[in-house]
């Protein structure tokens, strides 16, 4: 699960990780309210303005109605109501967006943290994850920070540092200072960035985070080490233990089909192809599209109804599935280990059924559990839907119907 930046700062707060303070404006008629607030909470003059949306870039991005960058810097309250309404509900586009790009429905107010002072501020990269080949978290950092990480990577490699963690030791005060040292620090800022760096890892493990990446990590003027931004993952197989992050989820922000299919019980992925696909079980999934690619089509989604394929599951499914509008057929490739052909046939029929005319062909592979009577019940509905007992066939059908 994804969280916007204000969210992913207060899980930092939490575990004693500095972060630009900022508050979160959803109304253009709090802006003035909310930003006097801020000042005096801060005693900062500047505010720094903020799209929340799940997509990174959203400095370089634009607000496709008003031409303003995601990220804004106002150096006075005068004008700032005016800053706000040019981001506040439009639409964002980044490189990480399309061309539509994602609608701002909150905005974050932020101190300003780049005063001057006894030395120049520097913006540092840093993120904590899981390498599954090694088995060890990550702490990934560079000097290079405020910089896209792999621009980075690609020009300058030797920049990028890279520390490893045993989960079952964890993080050690060694690794804590190496970090300090090979991002050139010194002094107070020695000793701050020694005590982020385990405040960012024990709030990385304490969250069940998939990752967190500040980028910046900044070292003030005077030698202050801030979060000045978040970009944070959770795990969604451990939300059950966080019920306050679970709340956190702003559904606004995914895609409109996933989140249906979700409350139905379904695992859905959208995808840019033109063959709807319906399987029970993820690996059976996979296989099937790459079936679909080998018959010259590609897959629309990834659609697993586990292992009820009943007439309601089978309703929705089609629904959902047809939601989407460059999907031009339908494959429903069903293994009948636990659940019989015959009811799955059986609910394929009744759904298409309820539902009225489907406007796209559909091609039924069941295979397992009386396979035999569910092709003889297919084919004796009288529907647009093609039955077939082996893979190669369904694929050849697949080809049919879309030539």
């Amino acid at each position: 699960m994804n969280l916007h930046e204000y969210q992913g700062k207060s899980i930092l707060e939490s575990y004693g990780v500095t972060v630009q303070r900022g508050v979160v404006v959803d109304n253009a008629g709090d802006i003035m309210t909310k930003a006097k607030e801020l000042q005096d909470q801060t005693g900062t003059e500047g505010i720094v303005i903020k799209a929340q949306i799940h997509a990174g870039g959203r400095g370089k991005g634009e607000v496709k109605e008003t031409g303003s960058h995601g990220v804004v810097f106002c150096p006075s309250i005068d004008k700032l109501e005016e800053k706000v309404k040019g981001i506040l509900g439009g639409h964002l586009v980044t490189k990480q967006t399309n061309a539509a790009g994602k609608k701002v429905n909150k905005v974050l107010l932020a101190e300003d943290v780049y005063y001057p002072g006894e030395s120049e501020p520097s913006e540092i990269y840093m993120s904590v994850l899981l390498d599954r080949e090694k088995e060890r978290n990550i702490i990934m950092y560079s000097t290079e920070g405020g910089m896209d990480i792999e621009a980075v990577a690609e020009a300058t490699p030797h920049l990028i540092f890279k520390e490893e963690v045993d989960p079952r030791v964890g993080l050690q005060g060694f690794q804590a200072r190496k970090v300090a040292f090979n991002l050139g620090l010194s002094g107070q800022a020695f000793k701050d960035m020694v005590k982020f760096v385990f405040s960012l890892y024990k709030a990385y493990e304490g969250s069940d985070a998939s990752m967190f990446e500040i980028n910046p990590v900044l070292k003030t003027s005077d030698n202050r080490i801030i979060a000045v931004d978040a970009k944070v993952t959770l795990d969604d197989n451990a939300l059950f233990r966080h019920k306050d992050y679970a709340e956190m989820r702003d559904k606004t922000e995914e895609d409109p089909m996933e989140v249906e299919a979700g409350e139905a019980g379904l695992n859905y992925v959208n995808l840019d192809g033109n063959v709807g696909c319906m399987v029970n079980g993820a690996g059976l999934a996979m296989a099937t599209m790459d079936i679909i690619k080998l018959s010259g089509g590609n897959p629309a989604n990834f659609l697993d109804v586990g292992g009820t394929a009943d007439a309601e599951r089978v309703e929705k499914a089609f629904r959902i599935i047809l939601k989407d509008p460059n999907v031009e057929a339908i494959l429903v490739n069903i293994f009948g280990g636990i659940v019989r052909c015959d009811r799955v046939a059986q609910g394929v029929v009744d759904a298409y059924k309820n539902m009225g005319e489907i406007p796209v062909p559909i091609i039924v592979r069941l295979q397992g559990t009386n396979a035999k009577e569910a092709k003889e019940l297919i084919d004796a509905s009288g529907l647009n839907v093609h039955s077939a007992v082996l893979l190669q066939e369904a694929a050849d059908l697949v080809k049919t119907v879309l030539n």
